[in-house]
């Protein structure tokens, strides 16, 4: 397990700033590993200590905790709390999101266990395959001939005409086994992945779209236990395709689901992170009535699955005591103080995080390993330009987004895509691709002149979202 200042140095590789906050999640997460060395009675005394992270949009909040649960392999989920107050909002209800986080720990369960049977399921499929690329529609047609022919017979009570097939003589067996050596080794070298072979793929009986919408997520075929027979269907696809297919289905066969959704559920009980954000858009202002009953009806409905409390899930009941909530809001008008008493008392750490400077935009752009402007430069790189940006761009750039910001609605780091978007708007435009390679420096020249920085507030306003 990684100490808190490991856990920092990860997400430093792709968060600019905001020290405060990733310490804060750090000691939280090695928290967690902590708890789980002590003895089982102690262990149970000990809860997460949630955290509300206070600051405008673009600033990192969001990416601290998606970053957090994927440096640990912890399900993550994301809510937004205005979902929950929206006129006419018929979904489901606050227990949703603990389900969706069930759901997300299953993912990640089924994730493992395919990485463990990979090779076997591998190893399967490819003997499919070949028994797809060898199969004789003529016999295959026949075969299913004689295959309603038998049912039908089973159904009267009469006996079949005693009709087999013919015994294979030993030089048919050894044609057919060369032409499956012959069909397997030119599967390896990679031959036949343009081949259209049929595979049958089972349907998937997910619930009605209506159902879903009111908040009712039933499996007719669950409610009966599985024994309705599951929907087929002929496919035709290439064997690429086909491989992808009969690798899953082979995957299925080889996991022990009963095992893979216990493991998932415990995960989420002991590991689970649920992210709530705009929690500030909840905050009753002061008022009574109105829509500040609806926020606190909100509140009070989250209040309990903090706290700690067992959830329904359709694959079993869920304790929320021991999941680490993590709550977001710009907190512009409201104060966490509006938010009601009770829920106050269950996020005991609270952190701000700053608005971004123009040093903070500039290294945005250079220092994290999924970086904008090194996301640019692989796109137009497929496309043979070569991109490039020099110091001065740089800081051009990161100028205009600061006082895009400064100007209007502040939205963050974001304001970066939109800028370089329109910046190179001409760029990836022109690009086609049947040119030789292309290079291209931007420089603070073509900043300015592609933005006319000169007319800062006038000309910006182009680029606000």
């Amino acid at each position: 397990m990684l100490t808190p200042k490991q856990i920092v140095e990860q997400l430093d590789r792709y968060i600019i700033g905001q020290d405060e906050a990733k310490r804060s999640v750090a000691i939280a997460l090695r928290n967690r590993y902590r708890r789980s060395r002590l003895p089982v009675e102690m262990r149970e005394e000990i809860t997460p200590k949630n955290i509300i992270m206070m600051g405008p949009t673009g600033v990192g909040k969001t990416e601290i905790s998606r970053r957090l649960a994927k440096l640990v392999e912890a399900p993550f989920v994301k809510v937004e709390a205005t979902k929950f107050t929206e006129v006419g909002y018929v979904g489901r209800d606050v227990d949703s999101m603990v389900r969706d986080l069930v759901e997300a720990s299953i993912r990640l369960c089924k994730q493992g266990e395919y990485e463990k049977v990979r090779m076997m399921a591998e190893a399967a499929a490819e003997q499919r395959l070949v028994e797809l690329l060898n199969e004789d529609p003529a016999a295959n047609k026949k075969h299913s001939k004689a295959a309603n022919l038998f049912g039908l017979q089973m159904l009267l009570g009469t006996k079949a005409d005693g009709g087999s097939e013919p015994e294979v003589s030993e030089e048919e067996k050894y044609k057919r086994a060369e032409k499956r050596r012959s069909t397997l080794e030119a599967l390896r070298r990679g031959d036949l992945e343009n081949e259209i072979v049929t595979v049958e793929v089972t349907e998937s009986n997910s619930g009605n779209d209506a159902m879903l919408a009111m908040g009712i997520d039933l499996n007719i075929n669950e409610m009966f236990g599985g024994m309705l027979p599951k929907k087929k269907k002929q496919r035709k696809v290439p064997v690429s395709e086909a491989r992808r297919i009969l690798v899953a289905e082979e995957s299925d066969k080889l996991i022990d689901m009963d095992e893979v959704i216990d493991r998932a559920i415990e995960r989420a009980e002991q590991d689970g992170i649920i992210f709530i954000d705009e929690i500030d858009k909840i905050a009753a202002s002061g008022n009574i009535g109105g829509a500040d009953v609806s926020r606190e009806g909100v509140q009070r409905d989250i209040l309990p699955i903090v706290e700690g409390s067992t959830v329904n899930t359709k694959y079993g009941p869920v304790k929320t005591d021991y999941m680490l909530f993590i709550a977001a809001g710009a907190f512009h008008v409201s104060k966490v103080s509006d938010l009601i008493p009770e829920l106050q008392g269950r996020f005991p750490i609270r952190v701000k995080l700053n608005a971004l400077t123009v040093e903070d935009y500039e290294r945005i752009l250079t220092q994290p390993e999924n970086a904008v402007t090194k996301q640019y430069e692989a796109l137009l790189e497929t496309d043979n330009v070569r991109l490039s940006f020099d110091d001065g761009a740089k800081h051009a750039i990161a100028e205009a987004a600061f006082a895009a910001n400064e100007t209007s609605e502040n939205i963050g780091a974001r304001r970066l895509h939109t800028i370089i978007e329109n910046l190179l708007d001409d760029i990836s435009f022109n690009a086609t691709g049947d040119h030789p390679i292309i290079d291209i420096v931007i420089d603070r020249a073509y900043v300015e002149s592609h933005l006319n920085m000169s007319k800062t507030t006038e000309d910006l306003n182009k680029y606000i979202v």
